[in-house]
Formats: structure tokens, sequence, C-alpha cells
């Protein structure tokens, strides 16, 4: 989580117990004599975070885009009512409200301070420092799914009536099916791309290296650069088909699997895996093949031509 300077200088005075102030924005200039200083923000953004304090509110940046936000919303949603059902339950039976709330405060922050980091959360720094303070480093989203079935979540859903023990299973189990059914889509599709696309268009563009090199070793010139750019694509073309038969295979297997966790965990270890591997040869091949010849728009056409 990211707070800023200005609210971990508030979490620092309640820890030491005086809570006495607040950062202030100050003004920020911008040069120009003739236009007036405007207003600073006292508090920074950092755009790297999954949940991130961005001045008025706490925005959570994980939800992918192919992805509804109403399973994130309903789940945070019931975290945030247990935890203010846990302060609620210790505070309504205090004798002295301003004190315990105050150790509550504390408290809270001196247990949970650990999951804030004000640092670059891409980085190999988080990773290792995400280790050190025990939290989780979930990479993949099959990694993930479990946490709905702890014992812990599903107490949590029972008790607010948000889920029963069965829907939280029944979750588990097409989120397992959602990612198997769309890396096999995905993983299908690329091979039919490399098979019929891009393997057929790199044998054209090698005839014609091919025929290059001839012509110009018949008369006697120089053909050491188109003879090295046949080398190459003759190399990254025989890699491509050892990717696509590679991919084939695995896909196979990961298949038959039977569990529907388990075949989700061989689609991330295998086939997600192999088609990593089959698109190295491809984008070798796209700077390498005639952009004429290539069967799709390549990345600089993408970037810059649209």
């Amino acid at each position: 989580m990211f707070l800023g300077e200005q609210l971990e200088d508030i979490l620092d005075q309640i820890v030491e117990g005086n809570l006495t102030s607040s950062k202030k924005g100050g003004k920020m200039t911008i040069g120009v004599n003739t236009l007036p200083a405007l207003k600073k923000d006292a508090t920074d953004r950092n755009r790297t975070s999954p949940f991130a304090f961005t001045g008025n509110k706490f925005e959570f940046r994980m939800v992918p885009s192919s992805a509804s936000i109403a399973g994130p919303n309903f789940v945070l949603n019931t975290i945030v009512a247990d935890a203010l059902k846990e302060f609620a339950d210790e505070l309504e039976k205090a004798d002295d409200f301003d004190k315990a709330l105050e150790e509550l405060l504390v408290k809270t922050v001196k247990k949970h301070r650990r999951i804030v980091f004000n640092g670059n959360g891409y980085s190999e720094e988080w990773v290792e420092e995400a280790e050190k303070r025990g939290l989780p480093n979930i990479k993949s989203m099959v990694e993930a799914i479990p946490a709905i079935v702890t014992p812990k979540a599903i107490k949590i859903f029972e008790e607010h009536g948000v889920l029963t023990a069965g829907e939280c299973h029944s979750r588990a189990e097409i989120s397992y099916e959602d990612y198997t059914k769309k890396i096999d889509i995905e993983a299908r599709t690329m091979i039919d791309m490399g098979l019929k696309q891009i393997k057929p268009a790199v044998i054209k563009y090698t005839k014609e290296i091919a025929d290059a090199v001839v012509s110009l070793k018949a008369i006697g010139a120089d053909a050491s650069v188109e003879e090295e750019l046949l080398a190459e694509l003759t190399t990254e073309l025989s890699n491509l088909s050892n990717c696509i038969i590679k991919l084939k295979e695995v896909l196979a297997s990961a298949s038959a699997v039977e569990d529907i966790e388990a075949q989700a965990v061989a689609y991330k270890d295998t086939v997600f895996t192999a088609m990593a591997q089959l698109r190295e040869p491809a984008d070798k091949l796209e700077m390498m093949v005639d952009e004429t010849i290539w069967p799709f728009p390549t990345y600089g056409q993408l970037l810059f031509n649209i």
C-alpha cells in the first residue's frame, strides 16, 4: 500500500502519541511571472502500487481491463466491513472511549504497517522487501485463486452473509476453468498463426534470399550479407517449428488433466511457458523478414503508423 509523505507522517505521529499536525502542500511556481502560483497538493503519487492513496481516496489498481470490478468490489467491501466490525466490537465495550480509540489506532498501525511501501512496486527491491516483511508475493492468477477458499476467507464471507463455503469453492472452480479455457484458446490460436501465416511467410522470404545468393554468386559478386541473413532465417525458422511442436505436445498433455485445479496449474507452468518460448523466434523473424511479406502489422507499424 502506498501512502505518500503526508499520511506516512501522520502514522509516525500516531505511533509516537503526538498527532498534532499535517503536512501542507504550499505553492507551485511554473516559472512564468505573469501567471499566478498554483496550489500544490501535499500528497504525492505512485503508479506502481496496487493500493495507492491519491489525495482524497485510495485506488485499487489490480483489476485487469478484461475483468468485472464486481468481484474485487465485494471482496474489498467485505474486508473493510470485517475490520470496522473488529474496531466497533472493541470500542463499544470500552469504559474510556477516547483512550481506547488511541490505543486501538497505535496497535493497528504497528501491527499492519509492514504493508506500507512508498517505493517502486515493480522493482526487485519490493520483492526482497516483501519477503523480509513476511508478506506474500503471488505472481500469477492461478496461485491467487486458493486465497478465496482458505478457512479464514470462508469464515469472513459467511459471517457477513456475502458467500457460503460452497459459493467460495464454486468461484474458485470457475476461476480455474476460465483461466484454462482462455490460455487454451490463445495457445491454439498461436499454433494456427505460426503454422498458417508466419511459417509460410518466412519460407517465402527465405527462398527470395536464397535465390539472391545464387544470383550474386553466379556473377561473382559478394553474397556474404545475404548468406548471413539466410543462415539466421533458417535457424530461427527451425526454432519456430520446434517451438510449435513443443507447444502442441504440452497443450495435449495439459488438456488431458482431469482435476480442474491441477489442469490450471499445468496450463500456467507448461502451456503458458511454451507460448512465451514460441514468441521468441517469431519476434526475431519479424525483425528480419521484409514487412511487405510479413503477414501481420509489425510492432513499428502499430506504434507509429496508426
